[in-house]
């Protein structure tokens, strides 16, 4: 069984920052990803704006610049499906559990990130790929002027919107209450676009289509009046889950799964961190994650002494 001083669990932002800071630390660390391809979610951002330094960076640029200065420093990575952590007793060794090997190391940075929420309705499930998306980065150029719909009233919901305004015919922002919650720039850039037609204090309740998505119901809260709108594409942008289901074994987690960790990224279980969207944290975005990443290590280190 191979042993490390340090296994991260994920690449995303927060697996990479932490494999920086690892490598520079001079610790033997692997990183574990079971995508294939370092980045996480944010390989399917188009634009990001608020990184310091690079205004206008595509996230997959971003996700490949912080795997280069991994690579630079020699952190190693491994391509693995974790299935469980069995933590240490006492001051041995915490072992990780993937598909088909086992790996040991005195400490673990669960870098697990998240998922996109689901609706949950009828037709959401049969029509995926087929006219039902969670990323419009990814899948809007196959609706190039069609009619579309975003499902959601945050930052990512609004970004959908505004991304694919520029190449459909017309997006409806579907969102279930009536006001949105996303920062106030991106609901000024969001009134430059007269192709947006808002659908507020509704909720969805059906997806319907036969070889694909043809049509949304939609309920307005206050009137309970049911509205089809025809569409092409839909694009749910409703939430994320946190990606710690296989983390049961005595790690703490509040009731929606995040694990529970302060800005050290220290959990209830020794030696054991969770650092980016996994955590239990105030804002979830591509500049926390790194700093996550970067702590957790710290804390690492000092926790090793």
């Amino acid at each position: 069984m191979e042993k490390y001083d340090l296994i991260i669990i994920g690449s995303g932002p927060a697996g990479l920052s932490a494999a920086i800071y690892a490598s520079r630390a001079g610790l033997d660390a692997l990183v574990l990803e079971k995508a294939g391809v370092s980045g996480g979610q944010v390989l399917t951002t188009y634009e990001v704006d608020n990184y310091p330094a690079l205004p206008g960076i595509s996230g997959f640029d971003l996700g490949m610049k912080m795997k280069e200065h991994a690579d630079k420093l020699g952190a190693k990575f491994q391509d693995a499906s974790v299935i469980a952590l069995k933590p240490a007793e006492e001051d041995s060794c915490h072992t990780v559990v993937c598909d088909g090997a086992e790996y040991q190391a005195k400490g673990v940075i669960i870098a697990t990130g998240a998922h996109h929420a689901l609706l949950g309705v009828p037709g959401e499930a049969e029509l995926q790929g087929m006219g039902v998306s969670y990323c419009a980065t990814c899948d809007g150029a196959f609706f190039r002027n069609k009619e579309v719909a975003v499902v959601g009233g945050g930052d990512v919901a609004l970004e959908d919107a505004i991304f694919l305004a520029r190449i459909c015919s017309k997006v409806y922002l579907i969102h279930r209450r009536s006001e949105f919650r996303a920062n106030k720039a991106l609901q000024e850039a969001l009134k430059q676009y007269a192709n947006i037609e808002y659908v507020l204090d509704s909720t969805v309740e059906e997806l319907k289509g036969k070889q694909s998505l043809e049509a949304v119901v939609t309920k307005n809260k206050n009137t309970g009046d049911l509205k089809e709108i025809p569409v092409s594409g839909i694009f749910i942008a409703v939430g994320i889950v946190p990606d710690s289901d296989i983390f049961t074994d005595g790690i703490a987690k509040n009731e929606k799964g995040y694990i529970i960790a302060g800005e050290d990224g220290r959990t209830n279980v020794k030696r054991v961190y969770a650092a980016g969207d996994v955590r239990l944290k105030q804002l979830r975005q591509i500049v926390t994650a790194v700093a996550d990443g970067a702590n957790a290590v710290t804390s690492f280190q000092e926790d090793s002494l």
